[in-house]
């Protein structure tokens, strides 16, 4: 286990703090999960270390780390759902890995995660790899990428669960409004603010004693819909007035 009590405060805001590090080892590979805290937030590394001492390393954020928890599950139970590998003089006439048996991908700012769980000769394994967007005109760099033998899944996932068990706390948004609602003849109109992997939203629901209706609408346009309500009432106004 790590050590204790924080360093000293004050300034430490352009450090990068080690909060917390679990090691798996999976085969002949060792992998390395460190969350880690800086000014920006806590985020997640995590390292491949393979025989040759060759490194590999990915960075997640702690809600994109959630993601990829939820995915490693569905990988998991993918992969305990497939038949026996094919023999492996099929599997040495093409040295590539072949046609990936399940794939997912999941892109957040400007990276992009790859998921690909394959089978080469040496067996099944689930490869992640990022790429990261540097901007317009600059392309992405070059990808980082981490193979996760597949009978080392599950082992890698309760790591990472536990990781965010303990640490993850920081992405739940600090404060959200309170809901409310409003009656107009027989309906009420309930507006309530939530908030996903996707971001914040507000819930807005039509609920008459036989009937309920709902929408979700995302934060970053709540102020054009209510200059788009406040626009149409305006209107309405000055076509009663006439």
């Amino acid at each position: 286990g790590g050590g204790g009590g924080g360093g000293p405060g004050g300034g430490l805001q352009h450090e990068t703090q080690e909060l917390a590090s679990k090691r798996v080892d999976i085969q002949n590979k060792r992998f390395y999960l460190d969350v880690k805290q800086n000014a920006k937030g806590r985020f997640l590394k995590i390292a491949e270390v393979g025989a040759g001492g060759n490194k590999s390393r990915l960075t997640l954020s702690m809600s994109v780390a959630v993601e990829f928890r939820d995915y490693l599950g569905d990988f998991i139970e993918h992969y305990a759902q497939l038949g026996p590998s094919q023999p492996p003089e099929l599997a040495q006439a093409a040295d590539e890995p072949r046609r990936a048996l399940k794939s997912e991908f999941l892109v957040r700012e400007n990276r992009k995660y790859y998921m690909d769980l394959k089978e080469n000769q040496r067996g099944r394994f689930l490869r992640v790899r990022q790429t990261v967007n540097r901007g317009p005109g600059l392309g992405s760099t070059q990808g980082q990428t981490i193979a996760l033998p597949a009978q080392g899944l599950i082992e890698f996932r309760d790591a990472l669960a536990k990781l965010i068990d303990d640490y993850g706390v920081e992405e739940e948004p600090a404060e959200l409004p309170e809901g409310t609602s409003l009656t107009v003849d027989n309906k009420r109109f309930f507006f309530d603010v939530g908030s996903n992997k996707y971001g914040v939203f507000m819930r807005v629901s039509e609920v008459k004693p036989t009937y309920r209706n709902s929408i979700t609408v995302p934060y970053k346009v709540w102020a054009k819909f209510g200059h788009t309500f406040c626009k149409y009432s305006d209107e309405m106004k000055k076509i009663q007035e006439k």
